[in-house]
């Protein structure tokens, strides 16, 4: 144990609980922000869930409030997100909102509340976009527009903070096999050529964390060997 602390959201499955395993096996000890700890099997001495709806900016300012030894924090890695795909006119303003929340304005509050501590650690600090920031996605606008918001938060951020030693780092994974696709109308095909899995995102994350050598990587496409989608029924 290093005895330095991470902070990981969307850390009850997928890319958030695979990139939380790796900070375990590097010694960090792990705080995982999800809505709902109780889905979450996995257990760890060193991991500790917290509770908080990230569509809420109140519960985001009580979580950097109450963090524990803020002096510790060395890592964020902002995961969180999810999509609501369809024509512009079926989407409701509710959900909207909650996408706006969630994909974008949450990551730019939790850094903004712990960049003070990340300059102090010369930290490093992850952000989880998507390639639906970076390609026309159909009836992907709003998702695809945030996701290419939180790219270039994430860029800026790096030219900012580059001075002080803080080192942002921008992944953008391709299809990656998670419950992201679990209430949209396209899934990954099942050729295991056609998406990435959730431990090969937290395989790039570790590599970057490994690397001693002063080199920054401020951004890195991930990407499958083919580009292959299943439609499903269109879900509302």
């Amino acid at each position: 144990m290093n005895g330095k602390f991470a902070l990981v959201t969307g850390a009850s499955r997928g890319i958030g609980l695979s990139v939380s395993k790796v900070l375990l096996e590097l010694g960090y000890i792990v705080y995982g922000v999800c809505r709902n700890p109780n889905q979450c099997e996995f257990q760890n001495p060193s991991f500790h869930l917290i509770e908080c709806d990230l569509s809420n900016p109140k519960q985001i300012q009580k979580l950097i409030d109450s963090f524990p030894n803020q002096d510790k924090l060395h890592v964020i890695v902002n995961n969180a997100g999810f999509a609501k795909f369809g024509p512009i006119e079926e989407l409701s303003p509710e959900k909207m909102i909650d996408m706006v929340h969630v994909n974008l304005l949450a990551p730019m509050l939790i850094t903004n509340g712990f960049t003070r501590i990340l300059k102090q650690n010369e930290g490093h600090i992850f952000f989880i976009g998507s390639v639906s920031g970076n390609l026309l996605s159909p009836w992907g606008n709003v998702y695809g527009s945030l996701k290419a918001g939180l790219h270039h938060f994430s860029r800026l951020l790096f030219d900012e903070l580059r001075k002080y030693f803080v080192k942002v780092h921008l992944l953008i994974p391709d299809i990656t096999k998670t419950d992201f696709y679990k209430d949209l109308n396209i899934e990954p095909d099942t050729d295991i050529n056609s998406f990435l899995l959730p431990e090969q995102i937290a395989t790039v994350v570790k590599q970057i964390l490994m690397d001693q050598s002063g080199m920054i990587v401020p951004e890195i496409h991930v990407s499958p060997q083919l580009l292959k989608l299943k439609r499903k029924k269109y879900l509302k």
